[in-house]
């Protein structure tokens, strides 16, 4: 029999975030802070909005690019938070994620042989995806000494005649860290001296902790070259809605419709009613979150400054990156040492690009209560660490 198997999907490795905490799920009084998955509930509110759509029978097709209400929403909501506004007929499309989005931006885009710059530690999905278009991903390196930001000097180090895309992964998961202002206008003027796009994932943007997010298609210059990606997972605690959006020029999105069209049809109409609601009567819901989490990011933080782990301050998403090169393991090591001695799950830096070595992604989308148990366990681990690299 022949090899039924595509040949460029076999190079392609299995997401490594959730090997964990499958594993830790099957252990008595085992805690995992490994998913970023919100604790909380979908807000009761745009619960309701949706049992009220299906009473109503809304159960049919929206249109391929989405419900015009909610690209209306979309819309608004851009203009008032960031300062940029689209065409809601035009500019936006409703994906099944953020990473629909992604997948369908890059295939729209590249031609084989094109190179997408990929700032790594970052999200697992963006890889993959420009091999699955045809595209070749060129890793940037981001460094713990910059605050694992993208230096304007990196992206010109890295850019050749063959430079199509660069991805924008900020508010970073897996490392927290953010890109200001500055940092962006730096970024932009590469970008257009080279003539290059940009995909600026923005799936955590409502998550950043100095409410200082600037997206670079509101920059000079750059609405005409960035895809903005977005989504209600993160900010809502929707993440089972499966709901995102993408917004852009009309050449592009018109051609991510296309692919939507034939691979999806439309994103799940239920959500997309309760994604309206979300937006119009959200942002109480998402400053409370906020807070949530920038208590939990804060002790987080004075922990690991008591227990003397190095791990640089994170300003959005909701993980922490914290270094474990002093122990001379890798992370893979760590991780599984620590799920195997103290039964908490974490997830190692190498999951998120080779240059994660010698780091641990560990999430504080959980309970204030379930990371003080973790955490207790983990500075018992350092601890133990510690003491054996004595004795040798």
């Amino acid at each position: 029999m022949r090899n039924p198997l595509s040949k460029t999907i076999v190079t392609i490795q299995p997401s490594g975030i959730r090997k964990y905490f499958d594993i830790v799920n099957e252990m008595k009084d085992g805690i995992s802070l490994g998913v970023g998955e919100p604790d909380f509930d979908t807000p009761w509110h745009i619960r309701d909005e949706a049992i009220y759509s299906l009473e109503k029978g809304r159960t049919f097709y929206t249109s391929n690019a989405g419900l015009k209400e909610l690209k209306i929403e979309i819309d608004k909501y851009l203009t008032r938070r960031y300062g940029v506004s689209y065409d809601y007929n035009k500019e936006i499309v409703v994906t099944v994620g953020g990473s629909e989005a992604i997948d369908i931006a890059m295939r729209a885009m590249l031609d084989p042989g094109d190179e997408v710059l990929i700032p790594q530690p970052s999200y697992v999905s963006y890889e993959p995806c420009a091999v699955l278009a045809n595209g070749v991903p060129v890793i940037i390196e981001l460094k713990a000494e910059n605050e694992f930001r993208l230096t304007a000097e990196q992206l010109e180090a890295a850019i050749t005649p063959k430079t199509k895309v660069l991805v924008l992964p900020f508010p970073n998961n897996p490392t927290g860290a953010v890109m200001e202002k500055k940092d962006l206008e730096a970024i932009a003027e590469v970008v257009i001296r080279h003539d290059l796009f940009v995909i600026s994932d923005e799936i955590y943007s409502e998550l950043t902790y100095l409410d200082n997010h600037v997206t670079i298609a509101s920059l000079p210059g750059m609405r005409e070259r960035t895809i903005l990606i977005n989504g209600f997972s993160k900010s809502y605690a929707m993440t089972g809605w499966r709901l995102g959006y993408a917004c852009g020029p009309a050449d592009i999105i018109g051609q991510m419709i296309k692919i939507h069209q034939y691979a999806i049809m439309c994103a799940p109409t239920t959500s997309q009613y309760a994604a309206v609601d979300a937006l119009r009567n959200g942002d109480e819901d998402v400053a409370k979150m906020r807070e949530e989490y920038n208590g939990r990011r804060r002790y987080l933080m004075q922990r690991f400054k008591d227990m003397g782990l190095s791990c640089f301050e994170p300003f959005g998403a909701f993980y922490v990156f914290p270094c474990i090169k002093e122990f001379g393991m890798t992370s893979e090591e760590f991780v599984t040492e620590l799920l195997k001695a103290q039964r908490v799950a974490v997830v190692p830096g190498t999951a998120f690009g080779a240059c994660g070595e010698g780091f641990v992604r560990i999430s504080y989308a959980y309970s204030l209560d379930s990371l003080k148990k973790a955490m207790d366990r983990i500075e018992a681990f350092v601890t133990e660490l510690r003491s054996r690299k004595q004795e040798i």
